[in-house]
């Protein structure tokens, strides 16, 4: 495809990342379908110029690319094969541009099940948050066939600062995400950890916060998350419900593979405690909350609040 060619490119999922992606393509020319469950998101999508579809497969009917940007491999398969299903109205040669989290042997089984209908499918789990997403400069650890990649690249064009190549077969690409969210996940705990701990110390955790972030003991998930602890606003720009569910993906391929995980499973234990004590739909920085409520210190509540 020629540069500046116009691309039919349906998304399916407008969450603060599904949006954001829209919108990166939007701005880029190309016309953009799109679905979701909630009302406020499709109104989002056509207030930024986009179409709204009445279900996955009516948004998807006319795009050569469609990206599904859903929860997880449950979502996806729905969205793919369920009733509204995009695979069965999708032209041959169309692409998946598959978003989601998910087991590399789910991957691999649904690329399969969408070479049967002839379409293709490339595994492209993202990473770099809603602002990422609506500034188009998002990473992608993508695996594929060539032509998987060849036909996604114009959405692909659009939504990301960095396209990974990583391989020639999906799940490739859901391995390295995997990884990322052990990492992410490990490190978001160890912040609300620390911060807390330096409060219990009783340190200016604002003071705290500007000197780790220009010291050895940062991490990115410190400099991104804290700043969530500190203005006490939980609001889910990320949700413990995710890393529930990446990090005991995680936990289920260390099983199965007899590989111990003993820091990704005390992070993991952490973040099931915080959707326990109801804070599951809570921002991911919300173990710091439960971590302040167990030990009787307080951290600073929204002004609105």
């Amino acid at each position: 495809m020629s540069a500046g060619t116009t691309s039919t490119i349906a998304i399916i999922g407008l969450g603060s990342m599904g949006l954001g992606m829209a919108q990166s393509v939007l701005r880029a020319g190309h016309v953009v379908r799109g679905y979701d469950v909630t009302p406020a998101a499709t109104a989002a999508l056509a207030t930024a110029g986009g179409v709204v579809g009445s279900s996955p497969a009516d948004a998807a009917m006319s795009a050569s690319i469609v990206a599904v940007v859903v929860v997880n491999s449950a979502q996806t398969e729905t969205v793919l094969f369920g009733p509204a299903g995009i695979v069965p109205v999708m032209q041959s040669g169309s692409v998946i541009i598959s978003c989601a989290t998910m087991a590399p042997a789910v991957a691999r089984a649904l690329a399969a099940r969408c070479a049967e209908s002839g379409v293709l499918y490339l595994d492209a789990p993202m990473s770099g948050g809603a602002a990422r997403a609506g500034s188009g400069e998002l990473t992608f650890m993508a695996s594929g066939t060539p032509e998987a990649f060849a036909a996604a690249r114009p959405a692909l064009d659009a939504m990301a600062g960095k396209v990974y190549e990583l391989g020639d077969e999906a799940g490739i690409g859901a391995s390295f995400k995997i990884v990322n969210q052990l990492l992410a996940g490990v490190h978001i705990a160890a912040a609300c950890e620390a911060i807390t701990f330096a409060r219990k110390l009783g340190l200016d955790i604002a003071k705290v916060y500007e000197v780790i972030t220009a010291s050895a003991g940062n991490s990115w998930m410190f400099e991104n998350r804290v700043p969530h602890i500190l203005e006490g606003d939980y609001a889910p720009k990320s949700a413990v419900n995710i890393f529930t569910k990446d990090l005991g993906i995680v936990s289920d391929i260390g099983r199965a593979e007899t590989f111990p995980l003993p820091i990704a499973a005390s992070a993991l234990q952490l973040f099931l405690m915080t959707a326990a004590a109801g804070m599951g739909r809570d921002d991911d920085a919300s173990p710091a909350r439960l971590i302040a409520q167990i030990t009787g210190i307080d951290l600073p509540m929204r002004k609105d609040a």
